[in-house]
C-alpha cells in the first residue's frame, strides 16, 4: 500500500512538474497566466485541522470556500487596476489573480465546524473533527 502511494505521489509530481516546466518555458516569459497556487500548510491536533493559505495582497472579500461531498474547495480571486496619469496621457494596468485548490478531507471532519478567518496575508481555515461517541459499544459473541 506503501508502495502505490509513493508511486501515486511521484506521478502526480512528475505531472505537475511537466506542467509547472510547460508554463515557465521562454514562450510564457514576460506573459502572465493569472494564476497562481498559494502554499498551504496543514497541522493536525485532537479537535481538529488547521489550514493556512498563503495568499498576500488578498483580501477577505477575495475569497471562496465551498464544502460538499467531503471536498473542500478554496478559490481566491483579485482584479486590481492601476492608474498612472502624466500629463495628458492616462496609463492603466490591469491585475488579475485567480486560484483554486481543492483538499478531500477525512471522514472525521464536522462540516458544521468549519470556520475560516483572514489575517497579515494569511487565510486560516479551522476543520474541527466530529466528537467520537463513547457508550455505543457493544460486546460481540464469538459463534
Amino acid at each position: 500500500m506503501a508502495f502505490k502511494r509513493k508511486m501515486d505521489e511521484d506521478i502526480f509530481t512528475s505531472v505537475g512538474n511537466m506542467f509547472e516546466n510547460f508554463f515557465n518555458n521562454d514562450f510564457f516569459k514576460g506573459f502572465s497566466t493569472g494564476t497562481s497556487i498559494p502554499a498551504v500548510n496543514i497541522f493536525e491536533d485532537d479537535k481538529g485541522f488547521d489550514m493556512e493559505v498563503a495568499a498576500p495582497t488578498f483580501k477577505k472579500e477575495d475569497f471562496k470556500l465551498d464544502f460538499d461531498a467531503g471536498v473542500l474547495v478554496i478559490s481566491g480571486e483579485r482584479q486590481e487596476e492601476a492608474k498612472e496619469d502624466t500629463r495628458r496621457v492616462t496609463k492603466r494596468e490591469f491585475n488579475y489573480t485567480t486560484f483554486k485548490r481543492s483538499f478531500t478531507l477525512p471522514n472525521s471532519v464536522d462540516p458544521e465546524k468549519i470556520s475560516a478567518k483572514y489575517s497579515e496575508g494569511i487565510l486560516h481555515i479551522r476543520l474541527g473533527k466530529k466528537e467520537r461517541k463513547t457508550g455505543d459499544g457493544r460486546n460481540i459473541n464469538v459463534d
